[in-house]
């Protein structure tokens, strides 16, 4: 699995969170205390939005304590609205084209999860990306399907429905291999303005997701990222929200087949 983290409100440096924390996600990458691993050092990924719609995207397949480029980057570059990732891979290869986040014009999206029997569905997982959109399918895991999948289902005019509808076909093709879990879904999404989440799962383990509000804007995290348990609130699994920065407006983020109860995980 991964871990992730996401900002959207006033502009600051990207360090603060991906470095500054006393569970920063730096941190997380060689010491997730939730989740079902504790390393997570098969590549990391940034994107970040300024002055231009398109997101500015920073990826690499080292460790990301161990890379000092990012260490730099991070303490120079301010945002209002970014992601950060870091990976731990579930099967496919470690290479820069698999690793969070993914971006097609204006969006950006990461993942931490997976689909059953990726290894078996992957020729018609692509057959499932419009195929307009194929040419920007650069990497081999089933998160950049769901993304370009999601494009094709409406990202730009629904963007959680959009989000849904991706999830919901490619569970579908998973349940055909009878190949568990059929999906593992926690995500973040945007558009330059507005940033999503996402949590579900087809079984009692959804990834964990939460976040904090605060007057500044709204962290979405994997994991709390520090010992103030109390600021933070846990994402329900077959839930969404979503944010400008200022409120969190939650949605129903609901499979087509009824969902088990869901823990962390």
């Amino acid at each position: 699995m991964c871990r992730f983290l996401a900002w959207v409100g006033a502009e600051r440096y990207l360090d603060e969170l991906v470095m500054n924390q006393e569970q920063s996600l730096v941190e997380q990458s060689r010491n997730a205390l939730i989740g079902k691993t504790s390393i997570n050092a098969d590549g990391f990924g940034l994107a970040w939005y300024s002055n231009r719609v398109e997101p500015c995207f920073y990826k690499d397949t080292n460790p990301a304590w161990s890379d000092a480029n990012l260490r730099q980057l991070a303490h120079h570059t301010q945002s209002g609205l970014f992601l950060a990732h870091v990976r731990a891979s579930t099967g496919t290869a470690t290479s820069r084209n698999n690793c969070h986040p993914f971006g097609y014009g204006r969006w950006s999206f990461m993942h931490n999860g997976q689909a059953g029997g990726h290894e078996r569905i992957r020729q018609k997982l692509d057959s499932m990306i419009p195929p307009h959109l194929y040419q920007h399918r650069f990497g081999a895991t089933e998160s950049e399907a769901i993304f370009l999948i999601a494009h094709g289902e409406g990202l730009e005019v629904d963007p959680i429905g959009a989000m849904l509808r991706a999830v919901e076909r490619v569970e579908a093709l998973s349940r055909t291999q009878r190949a568990l879990p059929y999906m593992r879904f926690a995500a973040c999404w945007s558009d330059g303005k507005r940033l999503f989440a996402a949590r579900y799962a087809s079984d009692s383990y959804a990834p964990s997701l939460h976040y904090r509000n605060s007057e500044f804007g709204i962290i979405v995290s994997s994991e709390p990222l520090d010992a103030n348990q109390d600021s933070w609130t846990e994402i329900p699994a077959n839930t969404a929200i979503e944010s400008d920065g200022n409120d969190v407006v939650v949605h129903p983020f609901l499979p087509s087949a009824p969902p088990c109860q869901v823990s962390a995980a």
